[in-house]
């Protein structure tokens, strides 16, 4: 059986799309999937996910505990199947970044596989309270659970 490699991209790689990564390996866990994530900037290389978010996350019994990267589309593009932005304006960036348009294919937008919640885009809760971080944990939750969905069934 083929292993389906997701990538999660966020901006600064430290808050949702680690949160994704935390939330669709424990979803997937024991299928042959493998899950990563990066951000279109590189402002916090090598860091561990913001406290506030892994703390939000641990509640919910999610680990969170890759370092941020920097999406490389010399590498990434190639490298994943699913490359999943967090908001519209990763999504620009991402395709912005594929400037011969061979993997438009891989990219879509996390929301577009939420099963309940009717929103658009995973919002940035940096700069917010707490109810941003578990506001962004639910979204996840749910739209992890069609991305898994999708990925199942191919």
């Amino acid at each position: 059986m083929k292993t389906t490699k997701i990538l999660f991209v966020c901006l600064g790689n430290i808050c949702r799309s680690p949160a994704a990564e935390g939330v669709m390996k424990k979803l997937a866990a024991g299928l042959p999937v493998e899950i990563q994530s990066a951000g279109t900037a590189g402002y916090h290389i090598g860091e561990l996910p913001d406290i506030r978010m892994r703390s939000h996350a641990r509640k919910r019994g999610y680990e969170l505990v890759s370092h941020a990267q920097q999406f490389n589309p010399s590498k990434h593009f190639e490298q994943f199947d699913h490359i999943v932005a967090m908001d519209d304006n990763n999504l620009s960036d991402l395709k912005a970044m594929d400037k011969k348009k061979q993997y438009q294919h891989k990219l879509s937008l996390m929301t577009d596989y939420s099963r309940t919640m009717d929103v658009h885009g995973v919002p940035d809760p940096y700069y917010g309270g707490p109810e941003g971080f578990e506001h962004v944990l639910e979204i996840l939750e749910d739209a992890c659970g069609g991305l898994l969905k999708t990925v199942d069934a191919q």
